[in-house]
């Protein structure tokens, strides 16, 4: 009879350890990120993209894991259609298990979204869309955001009115609305003085702003200066047409909302406007963002964009957030998350205990006359800290 020779004890030893590690591994930390990556906002959701595992990359060395467990991000385009998001936010967090998800572009895509985290107990965390509603009136307690929302954007654009008059041309739909809404609102809280005289709303895809601009000149031209008129789209931006019907003849000047790169790289003839925006890649002075333009430039050929900022944000939110709770429980991580600060491109931001929107800097801009290349277009007036926005809180927690 032949005998088995026994292992050695070291090496049964070995076998038995690395059996037990394998069978004890850790599963996959799982991260859903919703955009509307086809569609008018595309380009918004493609930054959004970068931006977002630019920043994993960032946070986790290179390595893609947090304690050891490595990240999977599940990306899902939307199309910018409310019904998708909502069917693909169940998905991620039902089917692909996803611990905590990230999304959307669209601010109605967005607000379909939200009874769905709270259906399933999981965190989402909102970037980029910007609607009040979305950590107010439509909030739950899983729901945290990292983008700005229309009333911070008011409130910076408040900032800098202080008397006169003011018209807005804002598009027919959620955002337009939501952001005159709160511009209103927000000339209120800041103590200004300025008086709004007049409201457009023009379609998503208009082309033709003829009939809306020559109501808004109409409505601002006797009216006492300076005289403002703010203009807030998302996408392609009319100031250019506007601009064309020469609001300078009624001593009328455009106050644009700050936009992508490739619509401000447009806005060179009016050197001297000025106006507010979220980010800039030249205003934050901090090592995250130094990393980020330095590392975009490299790669792409071209700085950052506000919304490749927003991700690399949303990014840090994740990191943050499954570095205090491994386990991916949502009422934990909720709960973990309520005043947390983490690191931005922007600086340091803060979810705010009582509707988890994230306090953070604005910026007052003013398009440079002397422009060194093609992306050197605004120079900063002032950073305005989040400690200077009285932003109301809207829940009805």
């Amino acid at each position: 009879m032949k005998h088995i020779k026994p292992l050695p004890l070291a090496l049964f030893a070995a076998f038995a350890m690395t059996a037990t590690g394998a069978a004890l591994a850790a599963p996959d930390l799982k991260v859903a990120l919703i955009a509307g990556k086809t569609g008018q906002l595309e380009s918004y959701a493609k930054e959004t993209e970068t931006g977002f595992m630019l920043g994993l990359e960032y946070l986790t060395g290179g390595k893609m894991e947090i304690n050891g467990r490595k990240l999977k991000v599940i990306v899902k385009d939307d199309q910018g259609k409310p019904d998708l998001s909502r069917t693909l936010l169940a998905e991620a967090y039902g089917d692909d298990k996803a611990d905590i998800a990230v999304g959307t572009t669209s601010s109605g895509a967005a607000l379909a979204m939200l009874p769905v985290a709270k259906e399933y107990k999981k965190v989402l965390i909102v970037e980029p869309a910007v609607a009040d509603e979305i950590t107010g009136a439509k909030w739950n307690k899983y729901i945290f955001r990292t983008a700005r929302n229309s009333m911070q954007d008011a409130l910076a654009a408040a900032s800098t009115l202080k008397n006169g008059s003011v018209a807005f041309l804002a598009q027919d739909y959620a955002f337009g609305r939501d952001a005159i809404k709160a511009g209103k609102e927000a000339l209120a809280a800041t103590g200004s003085k300025a008086n709004v005289v007049h409201e457009e709303y023009a379609p998503a895809a208009a082309t033709d702003f003829t009939a809306p601009t020559q109501r808004l000149f109409d409505a601002l031209k006797d009216k006492p200066q300076p005289r403002v008129l703010a203009i807030v789209w998302a996408g392609p931006n009319p100031m250019n047409k506007i601009a064309d019907m020469k609001p300078e003849r009624y001593g009328i000047s455009l106050a644009p909302g700050g936009n992508i790169l490739p619509v401000m790289k447009t806005w060179k003839a009016y050197a001297g406007t000025e106006g507010t925006i979220n980010y800039y890649y030249g205003f934050p002075k901090n090592k995250m963002n130094d990393w980020l333009v330095a590392e975009h430039t490299k790669r792409y050929k071209a700085p950052p964009d506000m919304f490749t900022a927003g991700g690399m944000a949303a990014a840090a939110a994740v990191v943050a957030a499954l570095q205090k709770v491994p386990s991916g429980n949502g009422d934990q991580m909720a709960a973990a998350m309520e005043g947390m600060s983490f690191e931005t491109p922007k600086g340091l931001m803060t979810f705010r205990k009582e509707d988890h929107q994230a306090l953070q800097p604005m910026y007052h801009f003013r398009i440079k006359k002397d422009q060194k290349n093609e992306w050197d277009l605004l120079e900063l007036v002032r950073e305005i800290p989040a400690s200077e926005l009285p932003l109301p809180v809207r829940n009805k927690r």
